[in-house]
Protein backbone atom coordinates (compact mmCIF):
# COMPACT_ATOMS: atom_id res chain seq x y z
CA UNK A 1 0.00 0.00 0.00
CA UNK A 2 1.36 3.75 -0.99
CA UNK A 3 1.55 5.85 1.48
CA UNK A 4 0.11 9.65 0.53
CA UNK A 5 1.67 12.31 1.81
CA UNK A 6 0.36 15.81 2.90
CA UNK A 7 0.44 18.22 0.25
CA UNK A 8 3.54 20.55 1.09
CA UNK A 9 1.33 23.40 -0.46
CA UNK A 10 -1.51 22.80 2.08
CA UNK A 11 0.97 23.09 5.34
CA UNK A 12 -0.34 26.71 5.52
CA UNK A 13 1.49 27.35 9.26
CA UNK A 14 4.88 26.36 7.48
CA UNK A 15 4.39 28.48 4.24
CA UNK A 16 3.97 31.32 6.45
CA UNK A 17 6.38 31.47 8.67
CA UNK A 18 9.00 30.45 5.60
CA UNK A 19 7.37 33.48 3.59
CA UNK A 20 7.89 35.81 6.54
CA UNK A 21 11.25 34.77 7.54
CA UNK A 22 12.60 35.12 3.67
CA UNK A 23 10.47 38.84 4.16
CA UNK A 24 12.91 39.45 6.58
CA UNK A 25 16.21 38.13 5.55
CA UNK A 26 18.51 39.58 2.67
CA UNK A 27 21.17 37.67 0.90
CA UNK A 28 23.07 34.91 1.83
CA UNK A 29 21.01 34.48 4.78
CA UNK A 30 18.07 34.09 2.64
CA UNK A 31 19.81 31.65 0.50
CA UNK A 32 20.70 29.59 3.70
CA UNK A 33 17.09 29.64 5.51
CA UNK A 34 16.02 28.45 2.34
CA UNK A 35 18.57 25.59 1.77
CA UNK A 36 17.64 24.69 5.14
CA UNK A 37 14.01 24.30 4.72
CA UNK A 38 14.11 22.48 1.75
CA UNK A 39 16.52 19.99 3.26
CA UNK A 40 14.36 19.66 6.44
CA UNK A 41 11.14 19.21 3.84
CA UNK A 42 12.88 16.47 1.66
CA UNK A 43 14.58 14.69 4.50
CA UNK A 44 11.02 14.53 6.39
CA UNK A 45 9.41 12.78 2.70
CA UNK A 46 12.00 10.92 2.55
CA UNK A 47 11.74 9.58 6.28
CA UNK A 48 8.27 8.63 5.12
CA UNK A 49 9.16 6.66 2.13
CA UNK A 50 8.90 9.44 -0.52
CA UNK A 51 10.49 8.41 -3.63
CA UNK A 52 12.98 11.39 -5.40
CA UNK A 53 10.37 11.95 -7.50
CA UNK A 54 7.50 12.41 -4.83
CA UNK A 55 10.20 14.49 -2.61
CA UNK A 56 11.09 16.88 -6.00
CA UNK A 57 7.05 17.08 -6.65
CA UNK A 58 6.64 18.09 -3.08
CA UNK A 59 9.26 20.55 -2.49
CA UNK A 60 7.86 22.28 -6.10
CA UNK A 61 4.45 22.55 -4.67
CA UNK A 62 5.78 24.13 -1.81
CA UNK A 63 8.16 26.69 -3.03
CA UNK A 64 5.09 27.73 -5.22
CA UNK A 65 3.33 28.06 -2.16
CA UNK A 66 5.84 30.53 -0.26
CA UNK A 67 6.20 32.42 -3.72
CA UNK A 68 2.66 33.34 -3.62
CA UNK A 69 2.53 33.76 -0.10
CA UNK A 70 5.77 36.10 -0.79
CA UNK A 71 3.27 38.13 -3.37
CA UNK A 72 0.78 38.96 -1.19
CA UNK A 73 3.06 39.61 1.78
CA UNK A 74 4.63 42.77 -0.21
CA UNK A 75 1.18 43.30 -2.02
CA UNK A 76 -0.06 43.73 1.80
CA UNK A 77 2.88 46.09 2.46
CA UNK A 78 2.29 47.72 -0.71
CA UNK A 79 -1.31 48.65 0.46
CA UNK A 80 -0.13 49.94 3.77
CA UNK A 81 2.59 52.34 2.44
CA UNK A 82 -0.44 53.79 0.04
CA UNK A 83 -2.95 54.13 2.87
CA UNK A 84 -0.25 56.42 5.06
CA UNK A 85 0.71 58.43 2.38
CA UNK A 86 -3.11 59.26 1.45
Amino acid sequence: MALAHFPADRRRADIKRCAQALLDLQGEEANRFWRAEMAQLAKGLMRQGASGEEVSHQAGLFMNAVQMELQNLFAEEEERALDARA
